[in-house]
């Protein structure tokens, strides 16, 4: 499809609350923000979807062409993405599906949509199948009010310690799978090596965007208020870098998990848990009381009564 197509039915999608016509009218379709793997972009892709329960079911199927669509590398490369369905707007971590968990999903879908099944037929690759999880806080009970900085902060830590626990218990459940296994072939399914290699890397991109606002703009504003903490700063920067080196080595270690050693890889796990758990407990000790009454988001500045007239001198010229 056309990208000036795929812009019309954006634009139409969000102008009707998330219903379009012509060959889209009738049916399960959603908006789909990814960013670009080599570009860093956003790009938004209407995407037709199937209810599995709770989960929203995604085929790349690419009308059964021989190589996969390009959102899928991007999620791949990023898997948060921001999702659109009608009215609702979440975001969401995008799990590709593997080994027979693939294939039951697949099959439902086949059973709600046939036009899947053909897509399949005309292509030697297998259509991959991912599953949208919503990028919430471990135990999240709804929207909670956040009305100041350190509000906002506490909610992306809640976030973190939530996925670092998913992360830990898909590890353990992954090499209790794999020492259960006997005999040739593949662990028992589903494989989570894709699994937590998206949901590592979803968690190891959270909490770089995290650490690197904070060395370049929160800490360094609270500094010019607070020089007496400036020891504090600098042990909180240098925990971030420790923090960094210990995920990067995670990272290395998901290129092979499925014959990764296990108490290699749990060992560098509980070791950056460890860290981490104890960097977030330091800072919300030492910084959030700082922050209780820095309203969150920040006040938009006032526009001078002069600068608004001579706007709307300029605007009607």
């Amino acid at each position: 499809m056309s990208t000036s197509f795929h812009q019309s039915v954006i634009e139409e999608f969000r102008a009707n609350g998330g219903k379009v016509g012509g060959p889209f009218e009738g049916g399960n379709l959603l908006l789909l923000t990814t960013t670009g793997a080599k570009s860093g972009t956003a790009r938004t892709t209407p995407l037709g979807y199937v209810r599995h329960g709770e989960a929203l079911l995604l085929v790349g199927s690419h009308l059964g062409a021989p190589r996969h669509p390009g959102w899928y590398h991007n999620l791949l490369a990023h898997p948060v993405v921001q999702v659109e369905v009608g009215t609702e707007t979440f975001p969401a971590l995008a799990v590709p599906a593997e080994g027979a968990r693939r294939e039951e999903l697949f099959a439902h879908i086949v059973q709600v949509a046939p036009g899947y099944g053909d897509h399949q037929a005309r292509t030697t690759r297998l259509l991959p199948v991912v599953v949208l999880e919503r990028a919430e806080p471990d135990g999240w009970e709804g929207p909670r009010e956040v009305g100041t900085l350190a509000d906002k902060i506490m909610e992306v830590h809640t976030w973190l310690r939530g996925q670092l626990r998913q992360v830990t218990a898909e590890v353990d459940a992954h090499f209790a799978a794999r020492a259960a296994h006997q005999g040739p072939g593949e662990p028992p399914a589903p494989s989570l090596g894709l699994q937590i290699r998206q949901r590592c890397l979803a968690f190891c991109q959270a909490l770089e965007f995290h650490h690197t606002s904070e060395d370049a703009h929160v800490f360094p504003g609270m500094a010019r208020y607070h020089p007496h903490l400036v020891e504090t700063f600098d042990r909180l920067g240098e925990e971030h870098r420790t923090v960094a080196r210990i995920q990067s080595a995670l990272v290395a270690l998901l290129a092979d998990i499925d014959i990764a050693d296990p108490q290699r890889f749990r060992t560098d796990l509980e070791a950056m848990s460890a860290e981490l758990n104890a960097h977030l407990d330091y800072e919300e000790a030492s910084i959030l009381p700082l922050l209780a009454e820095v309203p969150w988001p920040p006040a938009r500045p006032v526009q001078p009564r002069e600068d608004r007239r001579e706007d709307r001198r300029e605007g009607s010229a």
